[in-house]
C-alpha cells in the first residue's frame, strides 16, 4: 500500500481492528485512520485495543458501507479486508468509496476462499472497475487474494485526446 506518515486511511469493515492498529502505526501520529464498522460490538473491541496500545490517531465510526456512510472525502488509502462480499449493495458501496478516495489513491480489496461471503477475483474486478477504478496490482491467488485499484488522477473525459495538439 506504500503507506506513509500523515496519510488518511479508511479501514472499511474494520471489525475488532486486526488491520486498524498496524495501519495507525504506519501513518503515525500526524496521520489518521477512520475505522468504519456497522457492529457496535466490534467497535467496542477496537476501542479497548486502542486504549491498551495507547493509539490516538484512530476514529471509530459506526456505519454500514454502501448506505452513504462515508460523508468524508480525501482518503489516501481505503481497505476492504474480507468485507466486499458482505456488503449488501456493492455497486453503491464502490461508488461511495470512489467519492471518498483522493485522485491517485488506492482501494485495496482482500478476499479469502472459505469465507461464506467470498467473491472471486473476476467478480471483484468487474464490480470495482464499473465505478471508475483501474486495477494496478494483484497479489496472491488461492486461497487468498488482494486487488489494488487506483482512482485515476484525472477522469478519461478530462484527458486530452491524442489527436488534440497540446497548446
Amino acid at each position: 500500500l506504500n503507506l506513509a506518515p500523515s496519510m488518511r486511511v479508511l479501514d472499511a469493515g474494520c471489525g475488532p481492528g486486526r488491520l486498524t492498529i498496524p495501519l495507525a502505526k504506519a501513518v503515525g501520529p500526524d496521520g489518521e485512520v477512520v475505522a468504519l464498522d456497522g457492529q457496535r460490538e466490534m467497535l467496542a473491541k477496537l476501542d479497548g485495543r486502542l486504549e491498551k496500545e495507547g493509539i490516538g490517531n484512530v476514529r471509530p465510526v459506526r456505519a454500514v458501507l454502501g448506505e452513504e456512510a462515508i460523508g468524508e472525502r480525501g482518503f489516501d488509502r481505503i481497505l476492504l479486508a474480507m468485507v466486499f462480499g458482505e456488503t449488501r449493495d456493492r455497486a453503491s458501496a464502490v461508488r461511495e468509496l470512489y467519492a471518498a478516495l483522493k485522485p491517485g489513491g488506492v482501494l485495496s480489496v482482500t478476499e479469502i476462499f472459505g469465507d461464506p461471503d467470498h467473491r472471486r477475483p473476476a467478480t471483484v474486478r468487474r464490480e470495482v472497475e464499473a465505478a471508475g477504478f483501474r486495477l494496478v496490482r494483484s497479489f496472491g491467488g488461492f486461497p487468498a487474494f488482494t486487488l489494488n485499484f487506483e482512482k485515476p488522477e484525472r477522469l478519461a473525459a478530462e484527458q486530452p485526446s491524442p489527436e488534440t495538439p497540446a497548446l
